[in-house]
């Protein structure tokens, strides 16, 4: 071990009490904690720096299966394992941001309890040292993938800024007790600078928690108290350096007997802080130029921290009303309407109860329009998550294929059924399934009080008459009537969805007709000689989908047909503008020669004029 450290350990005196006496137990803890400081230092460098130092040749020289898991280990930041790590990380920094600041000015506080306070000093300083190892160790994602190589992982960390804040946190600043004695916390002010690790931690629990805008509230209260907190030791602070009582601004004088106690120093030094930052003073005006300052700066700070935080925590406020808001405005677009329309007050509180109960169950919310934004893939987990075990429910998708089934969940739409309501009368075409997720249903008479059966959560109707299974008596139509009896939320599937979704899988169409006329069979509502025959018909789908084939069959011809008229209209202009062209030049010849014959003809007569002229004719 370096001859410095061994001269260290070796000391006889680290602090002298009023009565030039040793204290042995503070010499022990002293060795230690620098034994401590030592290590930590090695273990911190040692991944950095490679392979020279000691206690890495140490480790190398004597194997173990810790360090050979140790070799291989990485940390994933999306682990609960990793979040728990942040909040032992941030509960150490929370515990020097207060506890360190506080014993540096308040005297009582340090000397009193000056055992407990080295205890859980070291205690965050292991801590600190630990997480800068883990640091070391976190890794990153690269295009979504984790990266797991070491080399990357510490030159990424050692870039960043947090590593020189990390550095610097956990030097050994304790070392200058050996001169400056045990009671000068101060001395540890550098442990303030962690924060980045607790304010990670404050951002992964906003994202993890359900109560996002309060946490933010809390967080906010948080550095509300923080910057009181401090501002009322720096004002004790600046009270000792003034003398205590010596004006009426500084804090009184101790010897009172009200003044005493730590308590209501603390509580005091608190109320004045409180007061001057949120601006309402009512307290002793400053009388020297210190103070003056002082107090300028306190105003200034309050003024621009607790506006912003004002502003922040009103925004806040104004979130999580925003919701509410929406809902009250929907609610009275449609007092408005029912108003304007005059609709009766008996069918007017009917919708307001029906709204008033999607607000108290919470079902307000249009999940479609929440989940537009994922992707599909994660929107297919999420219904898988929530209706699969639902729909598995429903006697004809029993043992269906897979993906069929993460079709329809795909396809089922909420509805919320006021008490009274009818589902479906018997005799109505059926276009949609349901299935009940909370609530009851009856089943009633054509007059809607008898009761024939009762449905309870689990149970599902109407999938018989949106299958269109040949030879059933009651064709596509409901065979019941259905009512519910208090406010019923169930689950919709349609027609339409359904057929949409079985196109892709015919094998299992074929399955869910088999079973429904299993079901038609077993309760005597299935023609047997009907569906005979109606198998030598043509079904109206097959004859749908020939049609279909017909018209893409004709759309094609038709689109050749135009094609060639195109195209042969294109020729026809070109063959046109070359004979227009054509036609142009050969009427431009002629021209041409009308009027070289004119010349030669101008030319002629006016030889022969000049010919015929002589002196005497002049």
């Amino acid at each position: 071990m370096p001859q410095f450290i061994q001269q260290v350990l070796q000391l006889k005196m680290l602090h002298i009490n009023k009565n030039n006496k040793i204290e042995k137990p503070i010499i022990k803890v002293m060795k230690v904690i620098v034994l401590l400081c030592f290590i930590s230092c090695t273990c911190f460098c040692f991944p950095i720096l490679g392979t020279n130092n000691f206690l890495y040749m140490y480790c190398l020289q004597s194997p173990s299966a810790f360090r050979k898991k140790w070799d291989v280990f990485v940390v994933s930041p999306s682990d609960n394992a990793y979040y728990r790590w942040l909040f032992v990380i941030a509960t150490a920094v929370l515990y020097n941001w207060f506890l360190v600041v506080a014993r540096a000015c308040f005297d009582k506080l340090q000397v009193g309890n000056y055992i407990c306070w080295l205890v859980l000093d070291y205690l965050s300083d292991t801590v600190y040292i630990m997480d800068t190892c883990v640091r070391l160790r976190t890794g990153f994602l690269e295009q979504g993938l984790l990266v797991k190589d070491h080399a990357k992982l510490r030159d990424s960390y050692v870039r960043t800024l947090q590593f020189k804040l990390d550095v610097v946190s956990i030097l050994p600043t304790d070392l200058a007790y050996i001169s400056t004695g045990i009671h000068t916390p101060q001395l540890r002010f550098n442990r303030l600078l962690r924060f980045p690790r607790m304010f990670e931690f404050f951002d992964r629990t906003e994202t993890r928690t359900n109560y996002p805008n309060i946490f933010r509230i809390c967080n906010l209260v948080l550095y509300i108290l923080v910057i009181i907190h401090w501002n009322a030791c720096i004002y004790y602070a600046i009270s000792k350096s003034l003398g205590l009582g010596s004006d009426t601004w500084v804090f009184p004088n101790i010897s009172k007997p009200e003044y005493s106690s730590l308590t209501r120093t603390y509580v005091y030094c608190l109320y004045w802080s409180t007061l001057t930052l949120t601006t309402i003073g009512e307290m002793p005006a400053p009388v020297r130029d210190e103070e003056y300052l002082f107090v300028v700066f306190d105003f200034l700070v309050g003024v621009l921290i607790f506006a912003t935080i004002v502003g922040n925590v009103g925004s806040m406020i104004a979130n999580m009303n925003a919701t509410r808001a929406e809902f009250q405005a929907r609610i009275d677009a449609i007092k408005h309407y029912m108003h304007f329309r005059k609709v009766s007050k008996e069918l007017e509180t009917r919708v307001i109860k029906w709204f008033d109960y999607l607000w108290t169950n919470k079902k307000a919310v249009d999940e479609q329009e929440v989940l537009k934004n994922l992707p599909n893939k994660l929107r297919a987990e999420i219904a898988i998550n929530v209706h699969l075990e639902t729909l598995k429910k429903v006697r004809i998708f029993q043992d269906c294929e897979a993906g069929l089934l993460v079709e329809l969940v795909l396809k089922l739409r909420p509805q919320v059924f006021s008490p009274g309501d009818y589902i479906c009368r018997k005799g109505d075409i059926g276009k949609e399934m349901y299935i009940i997720k909370e609530g009851k249903l009856a089943v009633v008479a054509d007059d809607g009080v008898t009761q024939y059966a009762l449905l309870t959560a689990g149970s599902c109707f109407g999938e018989i008459s949106i299958l269109n299974i040949k030879g059933s008596k009651m064709g596509n139509r409901r065979t019941a009537n259905i009512r519910s009896l208090g406010y019923s939320d169930l689950f919709c599937l349609s027609k339409d969805d359904l057929m949409e979704a079985v196109t892709e899988y015919p094998d299992a169409k074929t399955v869910l007709e088999e079973r429904g006329r299993e079901i038609l069979l077993k309760e005597g509502l299935l023609d047997e000689n009907a569906e005979s025959g109606g198998l030598q018909k043509e079904d109206t789908e097959e004859k749908v989908e020939r049609l279909e084939s017909s018209l893409d069959t004709l759309q094609t011809r038709f689109a050749r047909l135009l094609n060639e008229y195109t195209h042969t209209q294109q020729r026809l202009k070109q063959r046109i503008t070359l004979l227009e062209r054509q036609h142009n030049q050969t009427d431009c010849g002629a021209e041409a020669n009308e009027d070289v014959d004119e010349w030669v003809v101008s030319s002629a007569v006016g030889e022969k004029k000049i010919s015929s002229y002589s002196p005497s004719t002049a």
